[in-house]
């Protein structure tokens, strides 16, 4: 997976207590009130600390979240939109069974005057309040005062459509609104494990097929608590909410996953091309620091690497020494990619950032002896500078102090490394090589190809 992944969590909201009983809301619909305040400027009166509103204001939403299966307790999460929402926002209620009361669709109005406005880990917050330590916070609304503040309207209940997306595509705009997330899996090292370990919040780990990974935090109190995860690619939808460690997304219930597709692995998206090749090596005499490898497509498309590795083997080792994983990589049509093991003192030396940073003694960072192969996903040698197993030293394949850069009438891969397709330049002249040490950043175009 890589490192620099996004990271987001999908949790589960446990619920702690569900034989409660409480003085439960009248069931009688509104169609006096009527909203007066956005969204935005509710979120706008909280400053630092937990407040008390005392506008007469009233917000309108649609009921996005569901208790039913025991996932939401003693909240509820409303947007401004039916479709296409903009913002959204949570109340905290004291309430048991609070979808037979509000049911997902129902439009709602909030009186908001005498609630409290509060920020717990960035999510806003509306409700009663508590005191903990000498803190005021917010807390949930007690029963008896839930039909002062929240009112159904006499609207029917229509269908709410989650705005869709990736994982890649969510951003803060949909924080706290109704959402479909698309191409989704749990990792199969949790395969066979149920949803949560009983009365425990469990985290489970959800990925995209672009290796963006969710946290899924579980209830361990929920109906589906001992359910299997289920095996499959697809499709999910919940309540997306932000926290200071990102985003999270809390399901209804299990009709809220549909995981019926291949999961990424069984997909090829992995590929071969000779069009991929080696077209410069630098080792600067003056400057080891900007070494780098220069990779090219010669495509009318662009290329990805996803699978692809650079190995390195040292001097005459006839093993890999070291070997770089390449698929981050897209190389543009008719384009390179640049590998260096200094990312910041190559942009030092030449004025702008390699594609790929990588680690010192990586493949990227050869002495000039060394001998590199470029290998597809399905382990064949596409390219190859050098002979595996003979140093450079001397040869018709030392680039040391200097560079090798591919003449540019080669246009494929060379799985036999080919002397007349180069020219090279070094500290030695041997083999006939060309005696002229090369120095950074005049004698190098990296990025170019020439």
């Amino acid at each position: 997976m890589k490192k620099n992944i996004l990271s987001m969590i999908l949790i589960l909201v446990s619920s702690c207590v569900k034989d409660q009983n409480f003085d439960t809301p009248e069931s009688t619909c509104s169609s006096e009130l009527k909203a007066n305040v956005t969204y935005a400027q509710v979120k706008s009166l909280y400053v630092d600390k937990t407040i008390q509103i005392l506008e007469d204001w009233v917000i309108e939403g649609y009921v996005i979240s569901s208790d039913k299966a025991g996932n939401f307790f003693n909240v509820l999460h409303f947007q401004d939109n039916p479709t296409n929402p903009t913002e959204g926002l949570q109340i905290e209620i004291d309430l048991r069974d609070s979808h037979v009361f509000y049911p997902v669709g129902s439009k709602i109005f909030i009186k908001l005057k005498g609630l409290y406005l509060g920020k717990s880990k960035e999510v806003f917050k509306l409700g009663g309040t508590f005191i903990a330590f000498g803190n005021i916070s917010v807390g949930r609304l007690p029963a008896t005062a839930i039909g002062n503040h929240v009112f159904v309207a006499c609207d029917e209940i229509v269908e709410l459509l989650p705005t869709s997306g990736t994982v890649d595509a969510i951003d803060d705009a949909l924080a706290n609104t109704l959402v479909t997330i698309e191409d989704v899996e749990f990792l199969e090292e949790e395969f066979g494990q149920p949803f949560a370990i009983e009365r425990e919040e469990t985290e489970r780990t959800l990925a995209s097929c672009n290796d963006n990974a969710l946290i899924v935090l579980n209830s361990g109190f929920s109906d589906f608590q001992s359910e299997i995860l289920p095996e499959g690619n697809g499709r999910i939808t919940g309540v997306l909410v932000q926290d200071k460690d990102g985003f999270k997304l809390i399901i209804r219930d299990l009709n809220d996953i549909d995981f019926n597709q291949q999961r990424c692995e069984d997909l090829i998206d992995e590929f071969t091309s000779t069009q991929i090749f080696i077209s410069e090596l630098a080792d600067p005499d003056n400057n080891i620091g900007a070494r780098f490898v220069e990779l090219y497509n010669s495509d009318t498309e662009a290329l990805s690497l996803k699978g692809w590795t650079l190995r390195r083997y040292t001097n005459n080792n006839t093993e890999v020494s070291s070997s770089l994983d390449l698929s981050e990589l897209t190389i543009e049509a008719l384009s390179t990619s640049v590998i260096s093991p200094n990312a910041e003192e190559f942009e030092r030396v030449y004025g702008f950032m390699p594609d790929l940073g990588v680690r010192t003694n990586s493949p990227a960072d050869s002495n000039g002896d060394d001998n590199l192969e470029l290998v597809d996903p399905f382990g064949t040698i596409i390219d190859i500078f050098g002979k595996v197993g003979e140093d450079g030293t001397g040869t018709n394949h030392e680039f040391e102090d200097g560079r090798a850069v591919r003449n540019l009438n080669v246009t494929e891969g060379n799985p036999m490394y080919t002397f007349g397709e180069w020219t090279i330049y070094n500290d030695s002249g041997e083999a006939g090589t060309i005696d002229q040490p090369q120095n950074a950043p005049q004698d190098f175009n990296p990025g170019i190809r020439d």
